[in-house]
C-alpha cells in the first residue's frame, strides 16, 4: 500500500532547501517523504554539485545516480545568489515557507544575509536548520566540512578492520547521512514546538556532532575506563569492545557472521575440545579472543553456510549468511519490505532507487517523480510566490 500526500504527516509544509552535496539534501529527504513539500534552490546553469558527484560512470539524464537518490521528488528553482532581484526573490519564499535547510560554510549564509537572524525577521515562526562540518567555532570551522575528512577527525576510523591494520573508513558517508537525519530529528521537534508556541527555532548540527553521537555507547566506556583506547581484535574484528566469537567467518561458499554466544555452548555444538581452555574464564572470551576466533575460524570454514546455519539456529545460535547486494535483493524477507520504487522524470529519466524507511500507519510513502532539472519549477515557484 502506497500513502498519497495527503495522508502523510507534513502535508502543507514548505520546505526550502539551499543545501547541496549530501548532508542537507538527505535531510530534506527524510522531509519530503513524510509529507513535506521541497523547494531545492540551485545555481543556474551548474546546479547542486552533486549532479556530477559520480560513484561510477553511470549517469541519467545528465546527472548522477546519487543525485537523484537523494533529490527525487524534490522541485527545482535556480537563483542567483549574487543577484539582488533573485535574493529579494528568495527573502520572499523565506516569509511564506515553514523551514530553511542550509549547509554553507560558516559565515557564507551570513554574508549573503540569508542566516537565521535575519530570517527570522522574516518570519518570526521559520525553522531553519544549518549544518556544518565542525560546528560554529573552533578551530576547525573554516575546514572542509567533508565526510572522510569529519570521519578522520572523530576516531571513528579506529573501530573498523582487525587491528595492525590502521584507520578503516566506513564505505558510506555516514557523516553527512547521520547529520541529515539529526537535522530531520530537530526540525520535526521544532515543528511541534512551532505548533504549540508558534515560535520558530535554529536547528543546528555537524558531521562531527553526528560522528561523535553515533559513537556514544563505546565514547562512554572510553570515558569511565581510565580513557584506555580500544584495541581491535586481529582475527575476524567486528566490534572493538566484544569478546569472542563476535565476528564473521569465512565457511566453504561464502561468510557467517556470528554475534554474542557463550563459548561453551558454541564448544559443544561445533563439537570443538580446543575450546575446553576458555570454557569456564569467561575473562579470556575477551582477553584471548584471537585464539578463539581461529578455532572456531578453522571449523566454520569446513562447511556451506546453509550447514551452518540450519545447525546453529534451532540452538539460539545468532548467526546469518554475510549478504551481497543481489543476495539481498534477491531475498524474501527484502522483498516484503517493498523498498523499492521506480522514479521518472519526463521521456528522459527512468531510475530504480528506494523508498522512505518510514511508515506511516502501516503505509510506506511513494512517489514516482524523479530528481528535477536544474531549475525545472522556476517558473512555477515564481509565478505562485509572486516575481
Amino acid at each position: 500500500m502506497t500513502a498519497t500526500q495527503s495522508d502523510l504527516p507534513l502535508e502543507g509544509i514548505t520546505v526550502l532547501d539551499l543545501s547541496q552535496f549530501l548532508s542537507g539534501p538527505y535531510c530534506s529527504l527524510r522531509l519530503l517523504d513524510l509529507g513535506a513539500r521541497v523547494i531545492k534552490v540551485e545555481r543556474p546553469n551548474l546546479g547542486d554539485l552533486s549532479r556530477q558527484l559520480y560513484l561510477s560512470d553511470t549517469e541519467i539524464g545528465g546527472d548522477s545516480t546519487i543525485f537523484h537518490a537523494i533529490n527525487r521528488g524534490k522541485e527545482s528553482l535556480a537563483v542567483d545568489l549574487k543577484d539582488e532581484e533573485d535574493l529579494a526573490f528568495l527573502r520572499r519564499l523565506m516569509e511564506k515557507a515553514d523551514v530553511v535547510i542550509q549547509n554553507f560554510r560558516p559565515g557564507v549564509i551570513a554574508r549573503l544575509g540569508l542566516d537565521y537572524d535575519n530570517v527570522r525577521k522574516l518570519n518570526s515562526g521559520i525553522v531553519y536548520a544549518s549544518i556544518s562540518g565542525y560546528g560554529e567555532e573552533g578551530p576547525w570551522v573554516k575546514r572542509p566540512g567533508q565526510d572522510l575528512l569529519a570521519q578522520a577527525r572523530s576516531g571513528v576510523m579506529w573501530l573498523n578492520g582487525d587491528d595492525g591494520q590502521g584507520p578503516v573508513p566506513f564505505g558510506l558517508a555516514i557523516g553527512d547521512m547521520l547529520a541529515g537525519a539529526a537535522a530531520a530529528q530537530g526540525i520535526l521537534a521544532a515543528l511541534v514546538k512551532r505548533g504549540v508556541s508558534g515560535k520558530g527555532s535554529h536547528v543546528e548540527t555537524s558531521l562531527l556532532e553526528a560522528l561523535v553521537d553515533l559513537q556514544f555507547e563505546v565514547l562512554t566506556t572510553f570515558l569511565n575506563d581510565g580513557q584506555r583506547m580500544p584495541r581491535r581484535s586481529s582475527v575476524r574484528s567486528a566490534h572493538a569492545y566484544l569478546a569472542a566469537p563476535y565476528g564473521v567467518y569465512p565457511a566453504r561458499d561464502g561468510f557467517l557472521a556470528i554475534a554474542m554466544t557463550p563459548i561453551p555452548k558454541l564448544a559443544d555444538i561445533l563439537e570443538l575440545e580446543e575450546l575446553a581452555p576458555y570454557r569456564d574464564q569467561p575473562e579470556s572470551w575477551f582477553t584471548r579472543r584471537d585464539e578463539i576466533k581461529t578455532i572456531i575460524a578453522g571449523r566454520i570454514a569446513a562447511r556451506t553456510i546453509d550447514e551452518w546455519v540450519q545447525l546453529l539456529e534451532p540452538h539460539d545460535i545468532w548467526c546469518a549468511k554475510v549478504m551481497d547486494w543481489n543476495d539481498l535483493m534477491n531475498s524474501e524477507g527484502f522483498g516484503v519490505l517493498d523498498m523499492l520504487q521506480t522514479v521518472e522524470r519526463g521521456g528522459e529519466v527512468s531510475i530504480r532507487t528506494t523508498r522512505s524507511p518510514i511508515r506511516i500507519n502501516g503505509v510506506r510513502p511513494s512517489s514516482d517523480r524523479a530528481a528535477p532539472g536544474i531549475g525545472e519549477h522556476s517558473a512555477k515557484i515564481r509565478a505562485e510566490f509572486g516575481l
